[in-house]
């Protein structure tokens, strides 16, 4: 996809070419996976596209170690690692805050431990999978009712990643019954139907989990294809009278706590936890009339049984043949190309449907088959289709650890980066919508990548004001580091490179190979080369000369990562 890409992004390298010339002034432990034969481990570029895809990037002792035992190793090691929680870090500042009287409900908190996590976490595959599901599974700070629950979307990025390596079916009820989903898509405190004062369930969440959790629009084949009907039309999932009738399942849900009282149900008696526990059901405000939806039929209720009308309805969902395809689909999408092949996709949906022992919806055989599947691992050279743009938040994650950051505070201070025009134009945790940053069927319009038939997810949140934002950025963070504080709390370690400073062609060659894999067109490698040597370095006075290195350094990675090559991940 790169050659499409570059038509559209090449005019943001030119102007940063020039922007920056004139602002710059011229062994393994006996536990641990066994080694591989040398002649078994992959190449050191082939390394450094997987942790690209796997997690987000890896520095130098990542890359040479996952050389050494092999990608399978690499994922079975992450299988077993404990997970960092982001609730415990979240804790920890209401701790601080309450004792020093200040306000103990701060959106920062959730950045940060974003941040801390993709940065100094071990965990890098169970958060890269937890942030691509809390892109599917949307609930977002920006909404005032989740935003003023801190420490519960805290908890809701915990469940995530608690699931990453779980199975789709708990990961879906974990999710439905989460109070922050609650909130967001407004199934907590639903209420049955009274025809006397003209109420009907709320629609929201049975929509959504249909559309955009589970089954999709649109029926699909094992390889994601869409089915036909007769007259060559697309076969919709579910009609209105299946949203009405899968959302009586979701009445009688809200707050946990010690009691089923009317005012807890409707958010009195707070308990001090309630954001962070699953909803709790109330059966007296659960619909008890006949549920049909899907082809399924939930029949009279004599007395209401929430969690046996939940059991049908997430049963239901589950075993939809959509399922694997549709999820599966969006993972490979949010880890290694915007547009897999029919026969990629039906590889991953049939590792959903069966992970070789008869289990259905196991993420860890999912995770394997997105990862290890061979269009993952070797693409078919100048491939056109293949690839993804990097966003935002993956660019500066993998910049950050590629120059092994360090947080002064330990905190990585890094708070709100909404504003393309001055920031990333992406905050995690804080989706504009429900539908996400980006749709994953997003087609840019007017574009070679739209005559091509492509999609480009990432595209939605690209525009002029986005590209000029995040080169003045870029330029700003590769520079100074990033966060608050003066300095900022957030530093990069350049020493790795600064010895290959007076050799611009080897300095450029160790930046691109530490960052695109070692994939940089030939134009790209004489501009660069050609920038960084026109930086003159004193031959008279030790400072100058210094400074003149270290500039050379912050240049060639800003003209790496400005670059086509670096912004599409291959």
């Amino acid at each position: 996809m790169r050659p499409l890409f570059r038509r559209v992004l090449v005019g943001a390298q030119i102007a940063a070419l020039s922007w920056v010339l004139a602002a710059c002034g011229g062994g393994e432990g006996s536990s641990g996976p066994p080694v591989l034969p040398k002649e078994q481990q992959p190449a050191q570029k082939d390394v450094v596209r997987f942790l690209s895809q796997a997690g987000f990037g890896g520095a130098g002792a990542d890359i040479d170690r996952t050389q050494r035992i092999g990608f399978p190793a690499w994922i079975d090691e992450q299988f077993s690692l404990p997970q960092d929680r982001h609730q415990g870090y979240v804790d920890s500042q209401i701790a601080a805050a309450t004792l020093a009287g200040q306000s103990t409900n701060q959106q920062n908190w959730i950045y940060e431990s974003f941040w801390r996590t993709a940065v100094s976490g071990n965990g890098q595959l169970r958060h890269r999978v937890a942030f691509a599901l809390s892109q599917i599974f949307v609930v977002s700070l920006a909404d005032s009712s989740v935003g003023e629950n801190t420490r519960g979307v805290a908890s809701y990025l915990d469940m995530l990643g608690r699931n990453a390596f779980g199975n789709f079916r708990t990961l879906l009820q974990d999710v439905t019954l989460h109070p922050m989903m609650g909130l967001y898509l407004s199934h907590l405190r639903n209420q049955k139907e009274d025809p006397s004062r003209g109420r009907v369930p709320d629609e929201n969440y049975a929509r959504e989990v249909m559309q955009l959790f589970t089954i999709g629009l649109y029926e699909l084949n094992l390889d994601g294809t869409v089915r036909l009907d007769g007259r060559n039309e697309p076969i919709e999932t579910y009609t209105n009278e299946d949203v009405t009738g899968l959302a009586k399942v979701f009445t009688g849900w809200s707050w946990a706590g010690p009691d089923k009282s009317d005012t807890r149900f409707f958010g009195g008696n707070a308990s001090a936890d309630r954001a962070v526990l699953p909803m709790q059901s109330y059966p007296k405000y659960h619909s008890t009339s006949e549920k049909r939806f899907l082809g399924t039929v939930i029949p009279e209720q004599a007395g209401a049984d929430p969690e046996a009308s939940l059991r049908v309805a997430l049963d239901r969902l589950f075993s939809h043949p959509n399922v694997g395809p549709f999820i599966g689909k969006q993972l490979i999408q949010r880890m290694v190309t915007s547009n897999p092949s029919p026969a990629y996709v039906a590889r991953v949906a049939s590792a959903f449907n069966d992970n070789g022992s008869g289990v259905r919806g196991d993420m860890k055989a999912v995770i394997r088959a997105v990862l290890l599947d061979p269009e993952a691992r070797s693409p078919l050279p100048g491939a056109t289709d293949y690839g993804k743009l990097r966003e935002p938040v993956l660019r500066i994650a993998h910049w950050l650890r590629a120059f092994g950051a360090q947080s002064a505070s330990g905190r990585f201070l890094i708070g709100n980066t909404d504003n393309p025009n001055s920031s990333l134009g992406q905050t995690p945790m804080r989706s504009p919508s429900v539908f996400n940053f980006y749709r994953p069927g997003y087609v840019p319009p007017n574009t070679d990548i739209a005559a091509a038939g492509l999609v480009a997810p990432e595209m939605q949140i690209t525009h002029e004001s986005s590209v000029a934002g995040y080169l003045n950025t870029l330029r700003s963070v590769i520079s100074s580091g990033i966060g608050s504080g003066s300095p900022r709390d957030v530093q990069p370690d350049y020493g790795e490179v600064i010895g290959l400073a007076d050799r611009p062609d080897a300095l450029v060659d160790r930046i691109g190979a530490m960052l695109i894999a070692g994939e940089m067109s030939p134009e790209l490698r004489a501009q660069a080369v050609d920038a960084v040597g026109s930086v003159a370095v004193s031959t008279s006075n030790a400072q100058s000369a210094a400074t003149a290195r270290l500039n050379r350094v912050k240049l060639a990675v800003f003209l790496v990562m400005a670059s086509p090559d670096y912004l599409v991940q291959k």
